[in-house]
């Protein structure tokens, strides 16, 4: 950051959908071995219960995390999360593997989430990061994500449903068989190109007509 350059701010509302990545200090490795995932499962579940933050979906790559997330109590919750969770990870790992340092960048990068659309787009996004990684065919091969559970039904405590995916199949059976039609063809590229913009400029991933309203609210482009 540039000297006399303001950091932007984040935008963060009350129960609003949040994309959420965090990537390794100078895109190193946050993942050496099975038991490094299993623990930062363990410390983000005790973070989003302790902030009041729901996970919808995640994917823990080799250098970077995806969350999809929504506040329940303060919009600040998710802040507050992501640094506890980044403390007490980075110290885990630093000792578990003899380091010392910075583990994460400075700042994870987030998007607002508009209408159900995006919301479904946004939880491909997450899940297929593997499979475009090439890391696995399909995305049920990978272990460390949510798709076992959004749409085989595995159980996952960290995972809470969002409203839309509720509301999306009248019992678990059927909103797991439409979730998994969802995968049935890619995400277009202009829609990865935009999901991963509006993240990198902290914006909102959503349609024009959330956005005006958005600057109707804030007063500012979101």
């Amino acid at each position: 950051m540039r000297a006399g350059m303001a950091r932007s701010t984040r935008i963060l509302l009350p129960e609003t959908p949040l994309h959420l990545v965090q990537r390794g200090n100078n895109r190193g490795t946050v993942f050496e071995f099975l038991g490094d995932a299993q623990r930062y499962l363990e410390f983000l579940d005790e973070a989003r219960k302790l902030c009041q933050v729901d996970i919808h979906a995640y994917a823990l790559m080799t250098n970077h995390i995806h969350l999809l997330v929504t506040p329940r109590g303060e919009p600040e919750g998710v802040s507050q999360m992501m640094k506890l969770l980044g403390q007490r990870y980075a110290q885990n790992f630093n000792k578990r593997h003899h380091r010392t340092g910075g583990l994460f960048e400075g700042r994870y990068h987030s998007c607002l989430i508009g209408e159900e659309a995006y919301l479904f787009a946004c939880y491909r996004y997450i899940e297929m990061n593997p499979v475009r990684a090439g890391m696995v065919n399909e995305p049920g091969e990978y272990r460390w994500s949510s798709y076992h559970a959004n749409a085989l039904g595995v159980e996952d405590l960290l995972v809470v449903p969002h409203g839309a995916y509720l509301a999306s199949g009248q019992d678990p059976s059927a909103r797991q068989r439409l979730y998994r039609r969802l995968f049935k063809d890619p995400l277009p590229d202009a829609t990865l190109e935009d999901i991963r913009h509006q993240t990198r400029r902290g914006h909102a991933f959503a349609s024009e007509t959330f956005r005006a309203r958005l600057i109707q609210r804030l007063g500012s482009d979101p």
